[in-house]
């Protein structure tokens, strides 16, 4: 079981009495509440912490410690890891607020790391992120929360959350659409929702920034934090090599009519899409279609084979207004960076889902995450089967 050890930060000159409070904190704050804050060590996480604590919260930092290297004592600053404990212990001082750490290392070890390597090794493309916040940080935050005393918790993530007219919570889209990390928490549970706030949810960017500058943060030292923490010091083929060695075992590139064209390094080490570092000439550009693991072997066709209309997506989670009981309108993204489209999804009598896009879809790559949304409420979502 994961232990939470104490290191109460040395106070240091208080300086976010002059921040101003987000107006849907600020409205819920009942005086002297505590709330737990995930404090990863970068900017938004030290932002939230102080917006909550001018908003009248009790607030206490928690950091999970998620991953380290080998013989590893603690991360840099400059580092796009997830958990920068110096820097998280810095900004409590900052603020004079105790902090904790919880190791959690052999448990994301089992739930995040062992996933993202047998989801490569079974020919489809992970997205720990999205397996972390659901199977990691929500659910040990609010342990941690709740054995300090406290119901709430808070992260530096750019959403919202509401409470529908049925009671069920609902995630929304942040006010900065182009920090919107909805797509990477839709996966959170009721319970979740209902105990979480989002402070940055309502600011920009660039807001953040400003207030981060008045806390005398070295805001423009600190690195965002990179997708797969874990494969911080190496690219994940190295990782998977090293963690998943039967992952580089080598076969035949081939075209979506069996010819053989090449020789590939392990089919774990190809996604959906992928032109660049195959090692084969061709009369025309040729792309990774799909992977067959079964078969030992990455196909590969011309980018016209990359583009899909329909799709299946399986594990669904469902958002506060629930489970559709008929086919409805809806926007779907199918990767973080990309805007979500038209489309028409279907419940399935299976628990799974059929969404129908009113336009061909490229790359669209099985293991990733597809989230439902409309407007910008986040109704669903779930990981994309295999075609």
């Amino acid at each position: 079981m994961a232990k939470i050890d104490e290191s109460v930060s040395d106070p240091l000159q208080k300086q976010a009495a002059d921040l101003s409070q987000d107006e849907l904190i600020s409205e819920a704050a009942p005086q002297g509440k505590s709330v737990v804050v995930g404090m990863s060590g970068g900017v938004d996480s030290a932002v939230a912490a102080a917006e909550l604590q001018a908003a009248g919260y009790n607030v206490i930092g928690v950091t999970l410690i998620l991953w380290k290297e080998d013989q590893e004592e603690e991360r840099p600053w400059q580092d796009r890891s997830c958990c920068k404990v110096g820097l998280a212990r810095h900004v409590a001082g900052l603020l004079s607020i105790p902090h904790h750490t919880l190791d959690v290392q052999q448990e994301f070890q089992a739930e995040i790391i062992d996933d993202f390597c047998d989801t490569y090794l079974m020919g489809e493309t992970p997205n720990p992120c999205v397996r972390c916040n659901e199977r990691m940080k929500f659910g040990r935050l609010l342990s941690a929360a709740r054995a300090l005393g406290a119901d709430t918790i808070a992260t530096g993530h750019y959403a919202q959350v509401a409470c529908g007219p049925s009671g069920g919570h609902r995630l929304l889209r942040s006010v900065d659409a182009g920090k919107d990390q909805t797509y990477f928490l839709y996966r959170m549970s009721q319970d979740h929702l209902a105990h979480t706030l989002f402070p940055l949810g309502g600011m920009t960017k660039e807001a953040v920034y400003q207030k981060a500058a008045a806390l005398g943060l070295p805001y423009e030292d600190i690195l965002e934090s990179q997708e797969v923490c874990f494969v911080n010091q190496t690219g994940y083929r190295e990782f998977l090599s090293m963690y998943r060695p039967e992952a580089a075992t080598p076969g035949r590139i081939v075209t979506e009519s069996g010819d053989a064209v090449g020789q590939h390094a392990g089919v774990a080490h190809y996604t959906v899409g992928q032109r660049k570092g195959l090692g084969i000439a061709a009369s025309e550009r040729l792309y990774v279609t799909r992977l067959d693991p079964a078969r030992g072997e990455v196909v590969v066709g011309p980018e016209a084979r990359l583009y899909q209309d329909t799709l299946i997506a399986r594990e669904i989670i469902w958002g506060g207004g629930g489970l559709p009981t008929s086919p409805m309108a809806v926007s779907a993204k199918v990767r973080y960076r990309t805007p979500d489209q038209p489309a028409i999804l279907t419940p399935l009598s299976n628990g799974n889902v059929h969404l129908q896009f009113e336009s061909p879809q490229r790359g669209v790559a099985p293991g990733q995450s597809v989230v439902f949304y409309r407007d910008d409420e986040v109704i669903g979502g779930g990981i994309i089967a295999p075609a």
